[in-house]
């Protein structure tokens, strides 16, 4: 459809007809992202009425949602690689003018003040330490417990702008920094909380089953804890132990917790619009796992 076609049919938007409009509305949408600058300068127009604009304002979101949902499906099929382009894709939902470049700079910042501290004579821990003294004392990054449910602790921008996030959104800064310093940090999904474990040298990518050194809290200012911790923090949650809160998760389970914590953020908000969004995100990435059984009083 060239553009002249597609302005006859913007002009159609305002049809008094719902029937009508209802046909117009599928047509643009079917069109993709390709009728999103047009619309956009339709809608800037002075002289539109009321019923224009919230119409086009509806076509412009859906077309958004639409183009993320089509962003976050093709990362899927491609393996999930790459884990800071699936937690960007989540922060475009809210932020469609998303700088992406500006967020790898500013990470790439962190990453430039941690390896200058580095060295190959340092153990496994003293890494961490020398990780943990950047990046919380001198670069600020904390916990957000006054206002832990907030949408902007999973948004991985805000928290960049912020320095505040929730246990995942500063496992994910702190395992993207780690992985581009070639430290072997990945993150375990526990239940209520995520936390990241430090593997042994060449167990990376071995298989579910890898040899865990510790592991790091980073919303406890980068806390080094061991099984005995997860196993006391298991059972004052009296939910029973599985493998799975001691090993490695995938980048689709990093990215689908994600958007699960951003649903369950709007639920509390009550924001029902947003939190069925997030819903049709998730379910892209397949079931959460099975929700964990509380051992017996």
């Amino acid at each position: 459809m060239s553009e002249n076609e597609i302005q006859a049919l913007i002009t159609l938007i305002d049809d008094p007809d719902e029937d009508i409009y209802a046909q117009v509305r599928s047509r643009i949408v079917s069109l993709g992202d390709r009728v999103r600058p047009v619309l956009e300068r339709a809608w800037e127009i002075d002289d539109q009425g009321d019923l224009f604009r919230s119409r086009v304002e509806d076509l412009l979101h859906t077309l958004h949602l639409d183009h993320v949902e089509a962003r976050l499906k093709d990362w899927c099929d491609r393996g999930c690689e790459d884990l800071l382009e699936g937690a960007l894709i989540v922060c475009r939902y809210r932020y469609p003018d998303l700088d992406e470049q500006r967020i790898k700079a500013r990470l790439a910042a962190i990453r430039q003040d941690i390896w200058l501290e580095l060295n190959d004579q340092l153990t496994a821990f003293e890494k961490v330490r020398v990780f943990n003294h950047i990046f919380f004392q001198v670069h600020g990054f904390k916990g957000n417990k006054r206002n832990y449910h907030a949408p902007q602790n999973s948004y991985i921008n805000d928290v960049l702008d912020s320095r505040k996030g929730n246990p995942l959104s500063l496992s994910i800064i702190y395992q993207v920094v780690a992985e581009d310093l070639d430290l072997p940090l990945r993150g375990v999904n526990l239940p209520n909380h995520f936390v990241l474990a430090y593997l042994e040298e060449g167990s990376v990518g071995g298989g579910l089953q890898q040899n865990i050194l510790f592991y790091v809290n980073p919303f406890s200012q980068g806390d080094i804890l061991g099984r005995n911790e997860i196993d006391e923090f298991l059972q004052k949650l009296q939910i029973a132990p599985q493998e799975g809160f001691y090993q490695p998760c995938t980048n689709r389970d990093i990215v689908r917790r994600q958007l699960n914590n951003l649903h369950h953020s709007y639920v509390k908000q009550g924001d029902g619009e947003r939190a069925a969004e997030l819903d049709r995100l998730r379910q892209l990435l397949g079931p959460m796992p099975d929700e964990p059984k509380r051992l017996e009083p």
